[in-house]
């Protein structure tokens, strides 16, 4: 396949998950143009921490999109909720968190719908995760494939039988699985973040439930975190 027609539009938002997707599209062969979003979320870090990745990893282009979700509040990044911190595995696993920000991954896709018919791009790459995540509803494989048959009804090129194809590779793994997994294509974890309330400084908190998840994934995988390492 020629690579103009390999293009793909990858979801990164300087996280760990997203970096292995933006990693994994790139060992299939893709042509990434990252995007990433500026929505009115407390922890600016992963904004910078998805700038240096898109540079780092050599994507095609690397978009920052503006958008205000603080608008609607409702959620523990974009309002005046607290983080929750050291949360049981158990409470975790339990109901759908205030760190949810409503609609969220629903924006995203669409925005990146949207470049995607622009560029001629056929893939999407989105690095959501239904087994070692906090109980969103926008993570689950039901919802990727749901919004992949909005994506071929509400698009042009859908319309004329090139449908763009919604890639969650992550789905089904664990975060452990993940980590082995970006490790052995050479990711530099120490520039991501997971953090829900990160300092200033871009130190982890380690007690909100994405250090906690990202801690115990690094365990199960058997090597250190090198971004708890920068800042210990």
């Amino acid at each position: 396949m020629a690579i103009e027609s390999k293009r793909a539009v990858v979801l990164l938002s300087g996280g760990l998950d997203s970096t292995t997707v933006l990693a994994m599209a790139q060992r299939d062969g893709f042509l990434c143009h990252a995007m990433s979003f500026r929505y009115g979320q407390r922890h600016h870090v992963e904004i910078e921490c998805a700038a240096r990745i898109a540079a780092r990893m050599k994507a095609a282009a690397h978009r920052i999109v503006d958008i205000d979700l603080r608008a609607f509040g409702g959620s523990a990044l974009t309002d005046g909720i607290a983080v929750p911190k050291n949360r049981s595995p158990q409470t975790m696993a339990e109901g759908i968190p205030v760190t949810y920000v409503p609609a969220r991954n629903t924006i995203f896709l669409s925005y990146a719908l949207a470049w995607a018919e622009v560029l001629d791009a056929r893939d999407i790459f989105i690095g959501v995760n239904a087994l070692d995540y906090s109980g969103y509803p926008d993570c689950r494989p039901e919802y990727i494939e749901a919004f992949g048959r909005l994506a071929a009804l509400a698009t042009k090129a859908g319309v004329e039988g090139a449908p763009i194809c919604i890639h969650a590779p992550l789905i089904e793994m664990t975060k452990a699985q993940i980590v082995r997994t970006g490790l052995a294509l050479g990711v530099e974890y120490a520039l991501t973040s997971s953090c829900y309330d990160p300092a200033p400084s871009g130190a982890p908190c380690g007690a909100c439930d994405a250090c906690q998840l990202r801690a115990k994934g690094f365990a199960d995988a058997g090597v250190d975190d090198p971004l708890r390492e920068m800042f210990a």
